[in-house]
């Protein structure tokens, strides 16, 4: 005697609460937040003061932003 497959209990009559971010966002932002650390990084490496690493990460990753939205299209 084979044992029964789970019951599939279906889509549920509430309609689902759309993702906070949608995927083009969140694909901008993480890379943009990559390229802000890798800058942040490469700069300290450079001996550069903390404070002067910091504003470089924060500028290459906000400049990022715009460069990315505008290359990364979103999904059709």
């Amino acid at each position: 005697m084979t044992p029964n497959p789970p019951v599939n209990p279906g889509p549920s009559a509430e309609p689902s609460e759309p993702p906070f971010l949608s995927l083009h966002t969140t694909v901008v932002l993480l890379t943009s937040l990559v390229i802000g650390l890798v800058a942040g990084a490469l700069t300290a490496l450079a001996d550069a003061p903390v404070a002067g690493a910091v504003l470089a990460g924060l500028t290459a990753s906000g400049s990022a932003v715009p460069v990315l939205r505008s290359l990364i299209g979103p999904p059709r």
